[in-house]
């Protein structure tokens, strides 16, 4: 085979398209990972057994089974009982509530390795627990985790492939779209790249932020 640049001409604007769709998901699913995975490891921790145990469950369930699954149960099972929902943003939810229960660790390793006098501290000073929370633990507890979350956001970026299932076309959805009705492998390559060119400078960030805040802290 030889490459043909006409190709890639024709196939650019799609890809452009796969591009911003892909980065719809990515940043809104990381919103809802993070956001989502902080309210599963503050449950886990509460003092109440009808709250620790179902989101135990819970998050065992999704850790578990096959994102592609979900995605399909979201899709096509879940509108049976409710509102449909568009490919996208069944993706972006997938994506999100997937990634949030191992976010929900990282987090859950961050509030452990902030050390108890800080507790006993809030407690002395007569603190209420949800000022407890917001103003002592999380802040130490969010620094400490900063680089593991920017590892899962690169993960969830290698698996914004899966959302082109369902019919949301990312960059790779596009490139197989557009291959299989040209029988070309342009295309194939150029999200390939694109990938490495995305992912490659994000992991060099995340090393940077690490060492930053091993030095400050």
């Amino acid at each position: 085979m030889t490459w043909d640049w006409n190709v890639v001409d024709d196939f650019m604007p799609r890809f452009w398209d796969g591009v911003l769709l892909t980065l719809q998901a990515l940043v809104l699913g990381s919103l809802i990972a993070f956001s989502l995975g902080l309210v599963w490891a503050i449950a886990q921790r509460s003092r109440f057994a009808a709250v620790r145990w179902p989101v135990n469950i819970i998050t065992e369930f999704i850790r578990n089974t096959p994102l592609l699954v979900q995605l399909f149960f979201l899709y096509y099972v879940v509108p049976e009982w409710g509102p449909s929902l568009t490919s996208l943003t069944t993706g972006i939810i997938g994506l999100g509530l997937h990634y949030s229960t191992y976010t929900a660790e990282v987090y859950r390793a961050g509030i452990g390795g902030v050390p108890t006098g800080q507790w006993e501290a809030a407690t002395a000073l007569s603190l209420p627990r949800s000022r407890t929370w917001a103003a002592v633990i999380l802040p130490q507890a969010i620094r400490r985790v900063v680089p593991a979350l920017g590892n899962y956001v690169i993960a969830m970026l290698k698996d914004s492939p899966l959302i082109a299932i369902i019919g949301a076309l990312e960059m790779f959805g596009e490139a197989e779209s557009f291959s299989n009705e040209t029988f070309t492998f342009e295309a194939y390559t150029i999200v390939g790249i694109a990938f490495i060119l995305i992912a490659y400078p994000a992991s060099l960030l995340i090393r940077l932020l690490e060492r930053r805040l091993a030095i400050t802290s």
